[in-house]
């Protein structure tokens, strides 16, 4: 049986990269904050929209160099990756009864990054996978830029 954890998002970054550092290997890695946003009309037939951000975290070496170094507060980019899901516990109170809740947070741990120019269209889905223009997707940790 195949089971399948894909994200695709595609939207702006919040805030300059930053590189952080694993605590249990101290491997480096790559922090990108990204927006979407989806719209809609509500009952009173009005637009409204509401904006996600999601937290991207980028751990393939050349990638996450990539985007330290190219990718910046603003730019409009694709990222591709999968679902990941942390949990911890944070203290609920203090004293000799206080409880601990257990938190849950989601991030994307990317594959691709990409860099988008605001004057091309966005990428179209093809059956094959490959791009439009019918060449071989780049090795996902190659240089998307």
């Amino acid at each position: 049986m195949s089971y399948l954890n894909s994200i695709t998002l595609v939207g702006f970054v919040g805030s300059d990269p930053e590189q952080r550092q694993a605590k249990g290997n101290g491997s480096k890695f790559t922090v990108l904050s990204v927006a979407t946003q989806r719209s809609w009309k509500n009952a009173d037939d009005e637009w409204s929209s509401k904006t996600e951000w999601h937290r991207v975290a980028i751990f393939r070496p050349r990638l996450a160099e990539a985007v330290l170094t190219n990718i910046k507060k603003g730019a409009h980019v694709l990222v591709e990756g999968g679902l990941v899901s942390s949990t911890y516990e944070q203290a609920n109170g203090k004293g000799k009864k206080a409880k601990t809740a257990k938190i849950t947070s989601w991030s994307i741990r990317a594959d691709v990054v990409r860099k988008l120019d605001r004057g091309e269209p966005e990428p179209e889905a093809t059956a094959s996978g490959s791009g439009a223009s019918g060449h071989a997707p780049e090795p996902s940790d190659a240089s998307p830029f």
